[in-house]
């Protein structure tokens, strides 16, 4: 069996669903095909900034997302042993409040918006490789179904939005560059929340070189997230309740939260996830999403980014798939424009991924951003991308804590000294890379 379409969208979720969208909505014909039957889960963190409701908004869905039910987040906290820095989030295009959807309503929702401007989202469906012409260009994808039955579906453009281990990527044989390995891994649990009274409040809270998190979402229930140092990985493989159960253990605030709370799934863990960004274009094909950039999990990102630049790649490829060479000049302004947006957060990710304990420093700005009327606004600023994390803590700022952390007298003079050399070296370290990450876009441009 063989058709023709326009765009053939490999992955359904939020960058493949966004892009179907926006591409459906200027009268392009798209098949969408995912291997999935909606709604069904997936692994995620799936917390919402304020940005993310904005993106939603801009693709239709928001409405249909919050008939979910999930709380608004108005308040959030960050916590250090002693201290919290809580208060409300920062507005952006006027919303005021987080949130946190989970992924069966949240991909549904997507799904369903995506059909109802005009994309034909296709279920159960594998790619299993991609179709090129004469002259090399992605022309198109072979697939099969569940039932063993197989198809081709001709295309101008095949977009692939299936993850971090992309079938489209590979068959293109795309380059990874600016690869970073996760530092910490990532378990979480969902329970049902019995304290109704906390529902409008995500909370993170750090200890030692613990970092965990509490996310009330729909169905009544929060989800408890754990982000361990990698190298405990082996307690979660022999027995991943009890490593989960002493984790909650060791930090009193988490526990706290938890009390009285019934969990209600199993476990879900991913030890690896590293960062990276995947040249994302090329004749006739293009990676969204996870399939093309993927940062670190800690700062919450990943959605949003997977709705905004799914939606820039629709609306950038429409008004070019009848002429080719427009067309990848089109791609490759895309990619660029996605690389800008995102190397600050993606750097700072990295930065907040990495295995340390709290140091002195970070325990004086938690201070510090306590005592301002509007510190958790303006922490919130850089997750909702208002402000770049790099001049929320500038290099005044790292100096003025690390002052305040040298008069506290249990600082130890010598973890200080080593902390800020450690700073000072990874400070560094990013500038080189960002120079090389320009030096390499630019020689792209040529």
């Amino acid at each position: 069996m063989s058709e023709h379409t326009d765009v053939v969208i490999v992955g359904s979720r939020c960058a493949g669903s966004a892009a179907a969208i926006a591409l459906a909505r200027r009268g392009r014909s798209v098949i969408a095909l995912d291997s999935a039957v909606f709604p069904s889960d997936t692994l995620s963190t799936h917390l919402f900034f304020t940005h993310h409701w904005a993106e939603l908004e801009r693709l239709g869905a928001r409405d249909r997302v919050m008939a979910l039910g999930a709380p608004l987040h108005t308040r959030a906290g960050l916590g250090a042993p002693g201290i919290e820095v809580i208060g409300t989030p920062s507005v952006y295009e006027g919303l005021t409040a987080g949130g946190c959807v989970r992924r069966p309503g949240l991909d549904l929702a997507l799904v369903q918006t995506a059909r109802e401007a005009g994309a034909d989202v296709r279920e159960r469906q594998r790619v299993t490789d991609l179709i090129r012409d004469s002259a090399g260009r992605i022309s198109g994808v072979r697939y099969r179904q569940r039932d063993g039955s197989a198809g081709v579906i001709n295309a101008k453009l095949v977009i692939g939005a299936d993850g971090r281990k992309s079938t489209v990527a590979r068959h293109v044989g795309t380059r990874t560059h600016h690869q970073w390995p996760n530092q910490r891994m990532m378990a979480y649990a969902y329970y049902e929340d019995v304290h109704a009274d906390l529902r409008h409040i995500a909370m993170q809270w750090r200890d030692n070189d613990d970092l965990v998190t509490v996310f009330p979402c729909d169905g009544d229930q929060l989800v408890a997230l754990q982000m361990p140092p990698i190298r405990r990985a082996d307690d979660y493989r022999a027995d991943s309740l009890a490593a989960f159960e002493a984790t909650i253990g060791r930090v009193p605030p988490f526990a706290k939260r938890l009390a009285g709370c019934t969990r209600v799934s199993k476990i879900l863990i991913s030890y690896s996830h590293p960062s990276y960004f995947r040249h994302s274009h090329g004749p006739g094909w293009a990676l969204a999403g996870d399939s093309g950039h993927f940062k670190d999990p800690v700062t919450a990102q990943g959605i949003r980014d997977a709705l905004r630049f799914g939606r820039l790649l629709g609306e950038a490829a429409a008004p070019f798939l009848d002429e080719p060479e427009r067309l990848d000049r089109a791609l490759k302004d895309w990619e660029f424009d996605r690389d800008a947006q995102c190397l600050p957060m993606y750097q700072w990710a990295n930065l907040l991924g990495r295995d340390d304990a709290v140091s002195p420093i970070e325990f004086a700005a938690y201070r510090w951003f306590a005592a301002r009327p509007d510190g958790l606004t303006e922490l919130t600023d850089a997750f909702n991308r208002v402000v770049s994390p790099q001049r929320v803590f500038s290099p005044t700022r790292v100096m003025r804590w690390a002052a305040a952390a040298a008069r506290e007298p249990a600082t130890a003079r010598g973890d200080l000294f080593a902390t800020i050399r450690r700073d000072v070296r990874r400070e560094a370290e990013r500038i080189v890379e960002q120079r090389m990450f320009e030096r390499r876009r630019a020689a792209s441009a040529r």
